[in-house]
């Protein structure tokens, strides 16, 4: 893995702006296939608290296909099958990961730089793939309306295609001009971490009072907490000061009350701001958006890992063959683009559904909602949010 150095300028089949999950898989993917692909990430490193961490079902399966489930399962992670919202003294469960087909029945809970050090780790292993840490994408090279290229903090590198995988504020995406459709989103997040103790039950479960919603991950040997508040609401709550916020918590959720005092700054917490958009053109000639640089996700059942691989995916079985055979058109490219075009719409559309009918009602401090209790009432329809979250839309397989 290379730092900054581009070396010579050598023209590849594949330049990937962004280590990502999407990134990451698409390097992989393509370098197995036996092509040239350079990845490079303006970090020096992945390990950043509060990305997206759940590996689900479509995932897990991907992981298998690629003969690595075995060595991956030995990865440190917990596996989880039921999702439930405490709301007061009651619990209600909202999807049972135990009642959708398939070997894995679960959801994984990875930090994201396992997860990607597990990938890029295997890619690393095929001659063509190469990973340049601490080089930033700043634009591309364009030629007779062509985008031939990727320039970096180091220089520039040629490529036969360029990928913007860098992120929901892609610098590639603005570079490029594609038209933007965004969707508006009631709540932010604030990810932190707690202690975790060998007496704390083991669950991943979400908990709401008026105006809040807290939801506890395990991680081992610490929680990871994600505290939704209306959108726009972060500059009240920091105004009103942390140790009211840590009262709150407590309140909030008792089994952590013990803890809160491990808050000592609101440096310790990071604001996530919920945003749902998706280009209305993934490419241009010689360029493809995928992940967030092509469709950002709200948080809501943790699918924007899933989203970015499935696309990463889905571009190696559509575009190896032309790539090998240098015959690569942007007729090709939208043909990714149609492929992952409805399981992105669908989903957002769920989330933006799930926003309205279920977080908002009760940020504003009302019951549970009628879906929630339905799914209480009939626990058999729990396996529908369970499939539509672990597998999703169009589930892709790998092909290359």
């Amino acid at each position: 893995m290379g730092r900054g150095e581009t070396g010579p300028v050598e023209r590849v089949d594949c330049v990937i702006a962004g280590c990502g999950p999407a990134g990451a898989a698409l390097g992989l993917l393509l370098a197995r296939a036996g092509l040239r692909v350079t990845v490079v990430e303006k970090h020096g490193d992945f390990l950043r608290d509060f990305r997206g961490d759940t590996i689900h079902a479509s995932t897990l399966t991907l992981v298998d296909e690629l003969g690595l489930g075995e060595e991956f399962a030995q990865r440190q992670q917990q596996r989880v099958t039921e999702v439930r919202l405490a709301v007061g003294d009651h619990e209600w469960s909202l999807a049972d990961f135990r009642r959708i087909p398939g070997r894995h029945r679960e959801i994984a809970l990875m930090p994201q730089w396992d997860f990607l050090d597990f990938v890029t780790r295997h890619a690393t292993g095929y001659p063509g793939f190469r990973l340049l840490m601490e080089t930033e994408a700043t634009g591309l090279t364009v030629e007779q309306g062509r985008v031939t290229g990727l320039t970096v903090s180091a220089g520039r590198i040629p490529a036969t295609l360029t990928v913007a995988a860098d992120g929901r504020s892609s610098t590639v995406r603005h570079a490029a001009r594609l038209p933007v459709r965004a969707y508006d989103a009631p709540m932010d997040v604030l990810w932190f971490r707690l202690s975790r103790r060998a007496s704390d039950v083991v669950r991943t479960a979400g908990r709401v009072a008026p105006g809040r919603l807290l939801i506890r991950i395990d991680r081992g040997d610490y929680w990871q907490v994600g505290y939704v508040i209306e959108k726009g609401g972060y500059q009240r709550l920091r105004a009103a000061g942390l140790a009211a916020f840590r009262s709150d918590l407590a309140t909030l959720e008792p089994a952590l009350a013990d803890r809160v005092d491990e808050l000592r700054s609101w440096s310790e917490l990071s604001v996530l701001e919920v945003r749902v958009d998706r280009l209305r053109r993934w490419h241009r000639p010689g360029l493809l958006c995928i992940g967030d640089a092509a469709h950002a996700m709200s948080p809501v059942g943790g699918v924007g890992i899933n989203l970015a691989v499935q696309d990463a995916v889905a571009a190696a079985n559509l575009l190896v063959r032309p790539l090998r055979t240098g015959t690569l058109s942007e007729r090709d490219l939208a043909r990714v683009q149609r492929r992952r075009a409805l399981p992105t719409a669908v989903t957002q559309a769920g989330q933006r559904a799930i926003h309205r009918r279920i977080v908002a009602p009760l940020l504003d401090g009302g019951a549970p909602p009628a879906p929630v209790r339905v799914l209480e009432r009939f626990p058999a329809l729990q396996a529908i949010p369970a499939y539509l979250l672990a597998i999703g839309i169009r589930p892709e397989h790998v092909r290359t």
